[in-house]
């Protein structure tokens, strides 16, 4: 009889076998797209200052100063956030911190709707940078703990590709929102669209169960591991070439590229416009293609060595160029060539143990955005001083971001590269 009330008992499943059960329908490529939807939310925060510029100061008078603040909010606190969002993914993963992250995102999203004056809107847009950042962070840790590493270029490669309809979205449909109805009606759509990728991360997207034989430092001890991540003796080669690598494409893509074919070649609005499509279309092509390249590491440490080189290259000829077909057929190629950066990102994957990937992520992270910061200012400044000397702007700013370029890829190349852990196959 004790037998058989012990057979009637339903035996206890353990707690990990529970918990991976708890999605047991929903595939891999469901949760990674529903991460790569906060991505893409990021890349249509990051662009939407342009297209809001003259509503904002006409509704609330505010001056080009004022202007610059307000979209210099999301990217400082973007770029400050990165350290502690990449803790939170090694510790807590993607799911949890995402999720957490990106209800600031929606939250600022629709304060922004109803902001009463432009401190109030700034600071909404704080809390945007905030719940952004994790938003392709989130998605490579995801790759890194769930795919081989062979597949990590791939995959990565499509995620930076598809985020990329951010940017579409902030083009001709929002501007057609804006211009039929208001600038708070563009916050509402997007407001609205970051509710439903934050309910589809929530919904969908399950962590991995910790392996029993790893056991997760506690917070302090997690933050206290950036140091020794910073001492390892290929991280400053890796991190200076972060700082100027994609600086160099946002810097020409947001600064220098309009008024070049404009001043330069004579080029209208529209026109310059076309040649800005085709270069965003070029970039969100290359990510995909360069992660298609099967190479080791070594291999693919010569391809991003290759892909800098032909940046150093076309912005010494932009800075010398004449012709203004050379101009826009190298700014569409440049557009092409950002795929490169994303072997970078697969170069720390591979450099680093799994178990603090996020963080790696994040420090690289947090280089590139600072980089970009420091770029567009060394750049502004060079343009300026060219123009009170009654000079040409475009050649020194060109010219200081070819010789920012060949500083960074020097030290990459010359500096320490990873070993041990199977690294140089």
């Amino acid at each position: 009889m004790l037998t058989e009330a012990r057979k009637a008992q339903p035996i206890k499943q353990p707690r990990s076998t529970r918990h991976r059960r708890a999605h047991p329908t929903i595939p891999l490529w469901a949760m990674l797209a529903a991460l790569s939807a906060v991505a893409a939310m990021s890349q249509a925060f990051r662009t939407v200052a342009t297209l809001f510029a003259g509503a904002l100061q006409r509704e609330f008078g505010a001056s080009t100063e004022e202007i610059g603040l307000f979209a210099g909010a999301f990217h400082l606190s973007f770029a400050m956030a990165q350290i502690p969002i990449g803790v939170a993914l090694d510790l807590f993963g993607p799911r949890r911190t995402v999720g957490a992250a990106f209800l600031l995102a929606c939250a600022g999203s629709f304060l922004s709707v109803f902001a009463p004056s432009l401190p109030v809107l700034v600071a909404s847009q704080v809390l945007i940078g905030i719940g952004c950042a994790p938003a392709f962070l989130g998605a490579i840790v995801f790759i890194t703990s769930r795919y081989p590493a062979g597949q990590f270029a791939r995959l990565s490669g499509l995620v930076l590709s598809f985020s990329g309809i951010g940017m579409l979205i902030t083009g001709t449909p929002l501007a057609f929102v804006v211009e039929t109805w208001s600038w708070r009606a563009g916050f509402l759509v997007l407001a609205i669209l970051s509710a439903i990728v934050l309910a589809a991360n929530v919904l969908l997207v399950s962590d991995q169960e910790t392996k029993p034989e790893r056991r997760q430092p506690g917070l302090l001890a997690a933050f206290a591991e950036i140091g020794p991540l910073l001492a390892q003796r290929h991280t400053i080669g890796i991190l200076l070439l972060g700082i100027v690598g994609y600086a160099a494409f946002l810097t020409l893509r947001g600064l220098w590229a309009v008024p070049m074919l404009m001043e330069r070649h004579g080029y209208g609005l529209v026109a310059s416009g076309h040649v800005m499509l085709a270069a965003s279309v070029a970039a969100l092509l290359g990510p995909p293609a360069f992660g298609l390249l099967k190479t080791g590491n070594r291999g693919r440490r010569l391809w991003i060595i290759a892909g800098a080189a032909a940046y150093v290259l076309a912005f010494a000829i932009l800075a010398l160029s004449g012709s203004g077909v050379v101009d826009v057929a190298l700014v569409v190629l440049l557009g092409f060539l950002t795929g490169y950066f994303i072997l970078q990102y697969a170069d720390i994957r591979a450099a680093y143990a799994e178990e603090v990937a996020g963080r790696a992520f994040a420090l690289f992270n947090t280089a590139v955005f600072l980089g970009v910061a420091l770029m567009q200012w060394l750049t502004g400044l060079a343009g300026a001083l060219a123009a009170v000397r009654g000079g040409d702007p475009l050649l020194p700013a060109f010219l200081v971001i070819s010789a920012l370029l060949a500083a960074g890829l020097t030290g990459f190349v010359l500096l320490p590269w990873p070993r041990g852990r199977g690294w140089e196959r």
